[in-house]
């Protein structure tokens, strides 16, 4: 006799496991089309309407970003003090209470203080975010559930997109002046749909002052290394949109137009694909695991490209594709290492500051990044190339004791999973 087994539904395969997966994804679609929109445009935004160059526009951005790397702590420890919830829908209001001002902003100085203030708000939020995530979720439901949440991040950004190159198409100043006001609209609609989900552990009893006394995230040595090796992984970004584009125009005969269809197949694969990449990354090992795949897809790229020096015609494009493809795998694995990673060696009371110290990490492990990747690569071609798989390489042997030291760090003091979720050994 046949047993019988019931297919699973288009619904439960392509949409996040549960209502509130699903409201939050609804949430990171709504808050990427608002950001998209402005992003997209921002280039010129900057140049035809705040009137900057385009090294005072690049300056300024560098100058918000070091900045706020030195409050990525206090912020987190700011949002277990005030509740996840709360300190994620205040940042959401206050970025789209900001943006309302973009119209009325002139002179680099302007420009300068505005993007500190958008990059202090918008991190304190984004804490707030990851901390209420990993408290909301159940350890089974957690990596899963972000997975969903990063794609939907994936679909509202093209949506975004979108909206921000048909404001371009027109032309028109008034119309690019407006861009801003429409996102400070989707971003304060965002605020209120956070306001409304439900309240996790911690906003129902945030951190007290005595809880917060020390900085236990930084005194995790064994994390910030972790997240530093894990922000060296995360450099597949700066293959991805910076050093193959780069590589494809000076060093290859593949035509400009590629360039297109390799973002392209990049935002359909982070849709379609980063829910199974996510599979087995919520314990240690499997997120160590992925990070291992999201190594070996790195490596792999770095090779495919640097032969495409010395290939003419389709087989040039052919790789490059598929190198772009790889590296976009070396993406998605990347992303379920560092959610079940930072999950599971997170202290639950602090889940804030270890948001922060995992910025921090990752800055360290990532910053160098385009300087170097695009030095080695395109001035030193094949040898340049294996250099930055090296450094891949080292970096992934490097997490998983890295991985172990932070466990022993929690171990000692009592640390546990306050959802149960104990940690694993690497």
């Amino acid at each position: 006799m046949i047993e019988y087994r019931p297919v699973a539904s288009l619904a439960d395969r392509f949409l996040p496991p549960t209502p509130l997966a699903r409201r939050l994804s609804m949430q990171s679609i709504l808050f990427a089309v608002g950001e998209g929109t402005f992003l997209t445009g921002s280039a010129v935004f900057f140049t035809q309407i705040v009137g900057l160059s385009a090294a005072q526009v690049g300056l300024g951005l560098t100058i918000a970003g070091v900045t706020t790397f030195f409050f990525a702590v206090p912020l987190g420890r700011l949002a277990d003090r005030v509740g996840p919830k709360r300190m994620w829908a205040l940042g959401a209001l206050g970025e789209g209470l900001l943006y309302v001002a973009w119209p009325w902003i002139t002179g680099f100085g302007a420009f300068v203080a505005m993007m500190i203030l958008l990059e202090l708000v918008g991190g304190a939020g984004w804490a707030g975010r990851g901390a209420y995530t990993l408290d909301i979720f159940s350890r089974e439901e957690r990596v899963r559930s972000l997975a969903f949440m990063r794609s939907a991040l994936n679909i509202g950004f093209s949506i975004g997109a979108l909206l921000g190159g048909l404001a371009l198409a027109t032309g028109s100043d008034t119309v690019i002046r407006a861009v801003p006001l429409l996102t400070a609209a989707i971003l304060a609609a965002n605020a209120l749909l956070i306001t409304r989900l439900p309240r996790a552990a911690h906003d129902e009893s945030p951190a007290e002052p005595t809880q917060l006394i020390t900085p236990g995230a930084l005194r995790n040595k064994g994390f910030l290394a972790l997240t530093t090796f894990d922000g060296v992984l995360g450099t597949n970004q700066v293959l991805l949109n910076v050093v193959i584009p780069l590589w494809l125009v000076e060093e290859t005969d593949a035509p400009r137009v590629l360039l297109a269809w390799l973002f392209g197949t990049n935002t359909v694969m982070a849709v379609l694909l980063q829910v199974a990449a996510s599979r087995g990354a919520a314990t240690v090992p499997g997120a160590l695991r992925a990070a291992r795949v999201s190594g070996a897809f790195f490596v792999l790229s770095c090779v495919i490209v640097l032969v495409t020096h010395d290939t003419l015609g389709w087989v040039t494009i052919a790789l490059v594709w598929l190198g772009h493809v790889t590296v976009t795998g070396a993406e998605l694995y990347q992303s379920a290492a560092h959610w079940g990673l930072v999950a599971e060696l997170s202290d639950p009371d602090r889940r804030g500051e270890y948001q922060g110290a995992a910025v921090l990490g990752g800055t360290l492990g990532s910053v160098w990044a385009p300087a170097a990747y695009t030095f080695l690569a395109m001035s030193w071609g094949t040898p340049g190339w294996l250099l930055i798989g090296a450094v891949v390489v080292l970096a992934t042997i490097g997490m998983h004791p890295a991985a172990r030291v932070a466990e022993r760090y929690l171990q000692p003091a009592g640390v546990g999973r306050s959802d149960g979720a104990a940690g694993q050994p690497a």
